[in-house]
């Protein structure tokens, strides 16, 4: 049955009656489609009407022109599912996101260009943009709430204001949706800043803003700039991300829950960011600078997107979401409902058990296994250049000799390199360090190694559209040429792996885990340094022992009853006695 969804200056209207969106955001691709149910269903208990997803582009075209939307990528399911629910949706689909996801949700492979210009009207970045609009948008337009779907509105571009003021760029994405069938409301959303409204909207496409505080003061900012607009919080920040080797970010639920009564005092609509965050599996994690500066300190994020949350990484309520149902049961009646459903309980988690070590294959010599060709290149290729969206680099050269020590110059490193010489480990860079290591070469030169590890691109400020790898490598002043770059893409499947002894060096461990039955846990790596995390073939993601994360999630879909296989890459190398932990609670630091 279509029915019909529009604006006004007051508010929002479903089939002529007025209604407040009360909506929370959830990401599919954050949470295994096993669990979207149980998820979404937490979204109704919390007091809500709506959710909200964003759509990765490069989730979904990981290769030029390959698509996929099958799985964790089964954006439709999703939308179904949270019908299912009794749950409108309001999707925000691309190109950029931001997110804290890996390059804003922009593809990898448009940086194989260099002269090409993101987020804005470059004819190149637009013909990409559209063929992939011709792909997506029309299994969106079939969701909509006038086709008898569910999805009452639709974004354009996302917080443009922070980044750009192309509004031809705006209007062509804008007509792209409406050319491909989109005909429920569009919006932008931005910052309540001036330059932000003012390089982030579009005429004729309504504005809403996105604030964590001072909503009183948002509102004002956006009538200001559109005063005909609804007034809607596109994203009320409840909590915060983190960063590997900062603080865990935590906002107090009276606090967060004060914000959400205020915003809802004014009259207006409002989408929680997040309701539930998830996680970031494999290596899609994205990252920061400490600035807007080019030159900014990289901080990359961790592989948890609790977020802090109303509804926590497992699904389970935190006091943060009885302090916000308490408010949201009071506007219930607005947003069309009786009240918040009942909350879906969650079977106990996995009793704790330390599992040991019982094979391993040496980090040098699994590399050669991932079936990528070595690449000669007089400077070292990009990881764009070399067709890697993620994972490890290992460049190799030579070091003539003999020299005294000298500064070894990884020029562009992104983001963290082992350096190797004549097959022994002498130094770990990252790409912040202020002081390059000292390098001396015996009689007859040396064979160098240098190990590239890219731990996520910028996904917010001027920065976005870093690429990874090396720009060039200098021994002193020197430049060193002639390298074979061999590319260990870790985004993928894990090759066949011929497990020997266990042994405490880099390289890849394996371990068993037996379950009777297959219930969440949480997998703490106590005496690990750094590297990644698989189970039963699944990436959960990336694990580092500078924290402040120190568990990471293991949803129930994952296991199997019976033996489960566990295999860490440990880049740095761990403890003789270290063991993997399953826990039942999470450590966020």
């Amino acid at each position: 049955m279509s029915r019909t969804f529009r604006t006004t200056p007051e508010g929002f209207e479903l089939d002529g009656r007025p209604l407040r969106i009360l909506s929370g955001a959830l990401h599919y691709f954050r949470v295994l489609p096993e669990q979207w149910p149980h998820r979404l269903g937490m979204l109704r208990a919390l007091g809500l009407n709506t959710v909200e997803t964003y759509v990765p582009w490069n989730f979904h075209e990981r290769r030029p022109g390959e698509y996929d939307f099958t799985g964790m990528a089964d954006v439709e399911a999703f939308l179904r599912a949270a019908a299912d629910a009794g749950l409108y949706a309001i999707v925000r689909p691309s190109p950029y996101i931001c997110a804290e996801w890996e390059n804003g949700g922009l593809p990898w492979w448009l940086l194989t260009d260099r002269a090409m210009r993101l987020r804005c009207s470059d004819p190149r970045y637009l013909a990409h943009v559209d063929r992939w609009y011709d792909e997506l948008i029309p299994r969106l337009a079939a969701h909509q709430i006038t086709r008898g779907g569910n999805v009452l509105m639709m974004q354009v571009e996302n917080e443009y204001g922070s980044y750009g003021s192309d509004t031809a760029y705006l209007r062509h994405l804008a007509d792209g949706l409406r050319a491909r069938g989109i005909g429920v409301p569009l919006f932008t959303s931005d910052g309540p800043e001036d330059f932000m409204l003012q390089g982030g909207t579009l005429p004729g496409v309504p504005a809403t803003a996105n604030f964590g505080s001072r909503p009183e003061d948002a509102f004002a900012a956006l009538r200001r700039h559109r005063p005909g607009d609804p007034a809607m919080c596109m994203e009320l920040w409840c909590g915060w991300f983190d960063h590997w080797g900062e603080r865990h970010t935590v906002r107090d639920p009276a606090d967060a829950a004060d914000a959400l009564e205020r915003t809802l005092a004014l009259g207006a609509s409002v989408n929680l960011y997040m309701a539930h965050g998830g996680t970031n599996f494999g290596t899609w994690a994205g990252a920061n600078r400490d600035g807007t500066a080019h030159d900014g300190v990289h901080q990359p994020t961790v592989t948890s997107y609790d977020y802090d949350a109303p509804i926590d990484e497992r699904g389970a309520p935190t006091p943060k979401f009885w302090a916000f149902r308490e408010v949201l049961a009071r506007y219930a009646g607005q947003a069309g409902l009786p009240g918040p459903a009942d909350v879906e309980p969650l079977p106990p988690p996995l009793d704790p058990v330390a599992v040991p070590v019982d094979a391993g294959v040496p980090l040098l010599d699994a590399l050669p296994l991932f079936g990528t060709d070595e690449v000669c290149s007089p400077a070292p290729p990009s990881f764009e250049d070399l067709g890697v969206g993620h994972g490890l680099v290992r460049y190799r050269g030579r070091l003539p000799g003999p020299r005294p020590p000298q500064p070894l110059t990884l020029a562009g490193l992104g983001d963290r390199a082992h350096v190797y010489v004549d097959g022994e480990r002498v130094a770990t860079v990252a790409r912040d360090d202020g002081r390059p290591p000292e390098i001396a070469v015996p009689a007859g030169g040396a064979t160098l190694d240098v190990l590239v590890e890219s731990m996520g691109r910028t996904n917010y400020g001027p920065a976005l559209g870093e690429r990874k790898g090396l720009d060039g490598v200098r021994h002193g002043s020197q430049y060193l040429h002639d390298w074979r770059a061999l590319p260990v893409p870790l985004d993928g499947p894990l090759p066949d792996l011929p497990w020997g002894p266990a042994a405490a060096g880099a390289g890849f461990h394996r371990a068993r885990l037996d379950v009777a039955e297959p219930r969440d846990g949480f997998l703490a790596l106590p005496g690990w340094t750094k590297g990644y995390v698989w189970v039963n073939g699944f990436c959960l993601g990336r694990h580092w022992d500078r924290g402040p994360q120190r568990a990471l999630y293991l949803p129930w879909p994952l296991l199997r009853a019976g033996r489960n296989e566990i295999v860490v890459l440990e880049l740095d190398g761990r403890a003789p006695d270290a063991v993997i932990e399953v826990r039942g609670e999470p450590d966020l630091g």
